[in-house]
């Protein structure tokens, strides 16, 4: 059963989820976990534009451009790194990073903690760029280094740029929120 009320705060990161999209039928992928999430930061993107008319700001318009941030986790696991950027195994199990290879797009979701409900997210056309290459010795203790990276989140081919879940979304949708990337599906009048 769904509780009741809404969230006075928010907190931890978790629950990062990948879902590529094929570049050829535009349609996304098989959703995959990418664990280890340690922080998010996206910022909005877009302009506000006054017009001014009557020797007042007569009307202002506020372009939406997605979000651009980084995402920063443990490791940038094999699996984003084959199905994202490319980095597909030979046949001798090695990697190799080609400066021909074509990065794929992606929705990003994740989870928000709340103090009564839990808020998750869906952008749906994210792209990334590979991380920095960072290691250092470990001194009096183990101190684990983590891996960072930039992305741009734009809008869908219907314009959607996320999906947020509010504090009346049905359990039944909560319950199946990382199964598949959330698409609005219309009811139709009779």
């Amino acid at each position: 059963m769904a509780k009741k009320g809404k969230n006075k705060v928010k907190f931890n990161l978790k629950n990062v989820h990948i879902a590529p999209i094929d570049p050829e039928t535009g349609e996304y992928d098989a959703v995959f976990a990418l664990p280890g999430a340690v922080s998010l930061a996206l910022e909005a993107q877009g302009d506000m534009e006054p017009f001014y008319a009557d020797g007042v700001v007569y009307y202002r318009s506020a372009a939406n451009n997605g979000y651009e941030g980084t995402l920063e986790i443990a490791l940038v696991t094999d699996e984003f790194r084959e199905k994202i950027f490319s980095e597909v195994p030979n046949e001798d199990k090695v990697a190799l990073e080609n400066v021909d290879d074509i990065f794929n797009d992606f929705a990003l979701g994740f989870q928000v903690d709340g103090d009564i409900h839990n808020t998750l997210f869906w952008y749906y056309n994210c792209a990334a760029n590979r991380p920095a290459q960072n290691a250092s010795t470990n001194e009096a203790s183990k101190t684990p280094q983590t891996d960072t990276l930039d992305i741009s989140c734009t809008c869908d081919k219907d314009g959607n740029v996320r999906a947020k879940t509010t504090s009346e979304t049905s359990d039944d949708i909560r319950g199946k929120w990382f199964q598949s990337v959330y698409k609005h599906q219309a009811s139709e009048a009779v």
